[in-house]
């Protein structure tokens, strides 16, 4: 049998930088090829806007807050990590690569793939922009096209399509000085949309075709595959947290009343609202109560998820798999929790639609609360990070003291970690972001929205939305 030893050696820590949360996991392979998750951490995130991070103070102290939780409980000193990326500033182009061979009687090998694709990131680019990732789409070996692994075959003109994704040189330089600040190394940098299909797609979707959005907070992702191969790729400005400022205008109510509305009222087809409840909120400071009518509330969520899928549609037509997506939508992330979304995308979009758990790949035993969609990118971090570790992630320690950057710059309170059980469960902590840490069990993704937005009904609980 293996011993914890053993385990924390081959663990892989994922954090993912959110608009809303800052997402800190970590996992090992098992012996069936699953992924065994040992600990999660989220904390609240405050600088991040669009994905991108626009306060590295603030950043770096969430992710002190989320590592340092995860190294209690795994009882490892982590040393790098995988970390995901996104933003408006996320592009994506097509080229075409061509290697001239010197024989061609010999076989086309690993190398000369290599050779291929390092030319990319030759490739001159706008000032500012850097290559992130770098997809064959298929080969030609001597005017033969259609080829997808050309590895064995003999010729002397090897060509390829690529589909490269580029980001903004300095967001990658800020959200990489974010973990350095805590003497965290990244050890690669991955395009978010990318990690949530390792989590939430099967590989028959990818086979057949299929199209993943990614609703988070700040922006929505979209990656596109068909044959196994990403397709295509593309970042919508707009996320869950364009809904609820949609619901604080339309409503006249605070943002944090307004996210509370979202969450436990909101629906995305306003048709599918058939009482037409009124919603109370209590007012404050002695003013009067206001009266909100839920299909009103349906009524601006729909508006503004329409618009969404209204870009997602024009980014998959202009890909040209539209009619190829056999496979139809999946939808992932925090705004994929919205009742009635996947209607409201089959219907907008005239593609099947479901909604994307990050269990795919997953070990029996892993918390309930790890099926959530908000943990595709995370998940799907991890999943890449497993598959491409080279091992020293973390080093084990009885009574050492952690990372001592982390411990000397953020003090948190622990509480020990627990294994839930033998084939591989993980103890999920979720943690609102305060100078002390304190862990406390990780409720329903409504509690904790519940819980953010205390402070203004205090002196009203929530029987009282009517």
């Amino acid at each position: 049998m293996e011993s914890y030893n053993e385990q924390v050696g081959n663990t892989v820590v994922a954090v993912d930088i959110g608009t809303t949360k800052v997402c800190a996991i970590a996992g090992r392979r098992t012996q069936h090829g699953k992924v065994e998750i040992l600990a999660v951490s989220k904390v609240d995130s405050e600088g991040v806007s669009r994905g991108v991070v626009s306060n590295i103070d603030k950043t770096s102290k969430a992710i002190a807050e989320a590592v340092k939780s995860i190294q209690n409980r795994i009882k490892a000193d982590v040393k790098k990590v995988y970390v995901g990326i996104a933003g408006q500033h996320i592009k994506s182009l097509q080229h075409r690569g061509i290697l001239m061979r010197e024989n061609a009687h010999t076989e086309i090998g690993e190398k000369d793939l290599e050779r291929l694709i390092n030319d990319m990131y030759r490739l001159v680019l706008p000032p500012g922009d850097k290559i992130l990732h770098v997809y064959p789409q298929e080969f030609t070996v001597d005017n033969e096209p259609g080829i997808i692994d050309p590895v064995g075959m003999s010729g002397v003109r090897l060509e390829a399509n690529f589909h490269i994704v580029t980001s903004q040189d300095t967001a990658s330089s800020n959200l990489k000085r974010c973990f350095e600040r805590v003497g965290l190394h990244v050890e690669e940098i991955i395009l978010e949309p990318v990690a949530s299909s390792f989590a939430a797609l099967t590989d028959e979707e990818m086979e057949a075709g299929v199209a993943l959005i990614d609703i988070g907070g700040g922006t929505t992702d979209l990656t596109i595959f068909h044959e196994g191969i990403l397709r295509h790729t593309a970042v919508i400005p707009f996320g869950g947290n364009v809904v609820t400022k949609d619901i604080k205008e339309g409503c006249t109510v605070m943002q944090q009343q307004a996210e509370k509305l979202k969450i436990k009222f909101g629906c995305a087809i306003a048709d599918e609202v058939t009482d037409n409840r009124i919603i109370t909120i209590p007012g404050f400071k002695g003013r009067d109560n206001k009266e909100i009518s839920e299909k009103n509330l349906s009524l601006i969520i729909q508006a503004r998820l329409e618009e969404i899928f209204d870009y997602a549609l024009s980014e998959i037509r202009r890909s040209g798999f539209e009619s190829k997506l056999i496979g139809g939508l999946v939808l992932t992330g925090g705004g994929s929790l919205l009742k009635h979304i996947d209607l409201l995308a089959e219907f907008h979009t005239g593609l099947q639609t479901r909604i994307g758990h990050p269990i795919e790949n997953l070990a029996h035993g892993y918390a309930p609360q790890l099926s959530s969609p908000i943990y595709s990118t995370s998940i799907g971090l991890l999943i890449y990070g497993i598959n491409n570790s080279k091992a020293d992630g973390v080093d084990f320690w009885e009574s050492e003291p952690m990372n001592t950057a982390l411990q000397n710059n953020y003090h948190i309170e622990h509480e020990p970690f627990s294994d839930s059980s033998a084939d591989g469960g993980g103890q999920v902590v979720e943690k609102k972001k305060t100078s002390t840490l304190r862990g406390h069990k990780l409720g329903s993704f409504f509690e904790t929205a519940f819980r953010k937005t205390q402070e203004w009904f205090e002196a009203a609980p929530d029987n009282d939305f009517r």
